[in-house]
């Protein structure tokens, strides 16, 4: 078969097989097409070596292409062969050990607190209103996931003990503090969530019009609403939130591991990603621990 024969099953793979959408499979597509022009008109992409698919990674990286972009062209590459390997085209993935350059997380911007009490100061009392304030209001308190609020049933919640068992990534669990405000304002969303049809919602926190389960599409499109109601000048979705309550616990408290905790991160690292310490605060703990900067307190 051809080079072109072998790409339409490839694609048709990532789409039955991997399940894969429409939007990946014709990117990864066009990578491999750029990777066969760059290759040239004697050699042929399934023939392709590790040293000709290093040098045309090297290439595009010269012209100023984006670590991210080289990562998606990189993945494409890997895919392919792993199919063909698969399949017995070839006997080894010739990109397997070739590394695309490091992309630079950049931190997510979060809101300020007055920025965030605007967006909250939510006016209406209609079924609707009240649910995505006591949506945005248990994003905003405890910082949770937009798949983890999304999951959340009515039993969920603890009044009592003002907590929220969340099932996090990895189908773990942890318990988050929910601060005074967001209770409030679930309890008063519960008084009237049995107006809105929940049959098929079963024990469903926060559900749909049409009695279902909210989706994550529903919360993020709603959320995205609020924003343009309350003319905030950036958009509104559930991570902002959630990085903004990162932010605020650290810059208050700066502690680094119960913002982690609280966050459901399992790796520190993760949690120094989605938050910035203050440099003073680490320049006033260095010079009250550190033996070298210790001042004399006699003096």
């Amino acid at each position: 078969m051809t080079q072109a024969d072998w790409q339409t099953i490839f694609s048709q793979y990532l789409t039955s097989e991997r399940q894969l959408s429409a939007y990946t499979v014709r990117n990864y597509l066009f990578e491999l097409r750029r990777v066969e022009g760059l290759l040239g008109d004697n050699i042929n992409l399934v023939a392709a070596t590790r040293e000709q698919l290093q040098s045309v990674i090297a290439g595009l990286h010269r012209k100023g292409l984006s670590p991210r972009s080289l990562s998606l062209c990189l993945s494409a590459i890997k895919q392919f062969f792993d199919f063909l390997l698969h399949e017995g085209v070839v006997t080894i993935n010739p990109a397997h050990t070739l590394s695309a350059p490091k992309q630079n997380k950049p931190l997510p911007k979060n809101m300020d607190v007055d920025a965030v009490s605007h967006l909250l100061a939510i006016e209406g009392d209609d079924p609707l209103c009240l649910r995505d304030k006591a949506m945005m209001e248990l994003f905003y308190s405890s910082g949770l996931r937009l798949a983890e609020l999304a999951g959340l049933d009515c039993a969920d919640i603890r009044f009592d003990q003002s907590e929220v068992k969340v099932l996090g990534k990895g189908s773990k669990q942890r318990i988050v503090p929910v601060g005074k405000l967001a209770l409030m304002a679930i309890k008063a969303w519960l008084r009237c969530r049995d107006q809105l049809p929940c049959a098929d919602a079963g024990d469903a926190l926060f559900v749909s019009t049409q009695g279902k389960r909210l989706s994550h599409r529903s919360i993020q499109a709603r959320m995205a609403k609020w924003g343009q109601e309350q003319a905030m000048s950036i958009k509104v979705h559930p991570h902002k939130l959630r990085h903004s309550f990162a932010t605020h616990m650290l810059e208050s408290s700066q502690d680094l591991r119960a913002v982690q905790e609280l966050l459901g991160h399992a790796n520190l690292s993760t949690t120094q990603i989605y938050t910035s310490l203050d440099f003073q605060h680490l320049a006033k703990v260095y010079d009250g621990a550190h033996p070298r900067a210790k001042k004399d307190k006699g003096k």
